[in-house]
């Protein structure tokens, strides 16, 4: 994809955007490679880069480093980045500075979670020319709020209120909306009740698309396993594997070979 109107024209044509998280040149290099659609340089970076417990430590400086080595590792892909913690909450002066750091850094669009408090800021965005993604259900910058990581929308009065921020979300000029951690059915119904496409992660198959975590795509955590997260590969082992492999040849000086001698 390489523009807003390409979402849009999957929704239209019922085509399923597949999204994938980066936050360095060299993956975003090898997923454009592989024909993903968008690629989001997620507040995640902060947990699964960075070491940290959760997203709320990932700052405007950080968020804009890995936003411009994603560009660098893939210029022609279309590249969402995540409005860290806050950076939408301090009014739209301070939202336009942030988000327009963001673009500056090489996004093509930005993501913001939540909805209440916050929709002059989504309109505003819009109108200033900022591509805005929405981001509903589980949002992990509000996990202290939620009480942990955990499924969103399951009473009928949560399932509604989640509706109705999806339709505002749409009026408010969001090209598209990622549905985190919610019902199937709800999922499919705020599907069936937008324009714009949905980006399920957590949220069963009838969204326009879906998002993983790369990390958790290619197995680089042994011990992560979120349900919804299939693992493509047992990336952990691999890795593990070539560094044994490397320290092993070391210590019985078989690395490096005559032939890896540069003189």
């Amino acid at each position: 994809m390489k523009g807003v109107l390409d979402f849009a024209r999957a929704r239209r044509e019922a085509t399923p955007i597949a999204m994938v998280t980066s936050y360095d040149a060299w993956s975003a290099r090898l997923a454009a490679a592989a024909d993903v659609d968008c690629l989001l340089v997620g507040d995640s970076v902060a947990m699964v880069v960075h070491g940290f417990p959760d997203t709320l430590h990932a700052t405007l400086e950080m968020m804009a480093a890995h936003t411009a080595a994603v560009r660098r590792g893939a210029p022609e892909s279309f590249v969402v980045a995540d409005m860290p913690f806050l950076s939408h909450r301090r009014g739209t002066a301070a939202a336009v500075e942030a988000a327009g750091a963001l673009m500056r850094a090489g996004a093509s669009a930005v993501k913001i979670e939540g909805l209440a408090g916050h929709e002059d800021v989504v309109a505003h965005l819009v109108g200033s020319g900022i591509p805005v993604m929405g981001h509903l259900g589980l949002t992990p910058q509000s996990v202290h709020q939620l009480g942990g990581y955990r499924v969103q929308g399951r009473s009928s009065e949560a399932a509604q209120r989640i509706l109705e921020d999806a339709r505002r979300l749409e009026q408010l000029g969001a090209f598209a909306l990622v549905l985190e951690c919610v019902p199937e059915q709800l999922a499919a119904d705020i599907t069936a009740a937008l324009a714009i496409p949905t980006i399920g992660i957590g949220s069963g198959v009838r969204t326009s698309g879906q998002v993983l975590v790369m990390h958790d795509l290619l197995g680089l955590q042994a011990d992560f396993r979120p349900r919804f997260a299939r693992r493509y590969l047992e990336g952990h082992e691999l890795v593990r594997e070539a560094f044994a492999r490397f320290v092993a040849d070391v210590r019985a000086a078989r690395f490096p070979a005559r032939e890896e001698i540069l003189c």
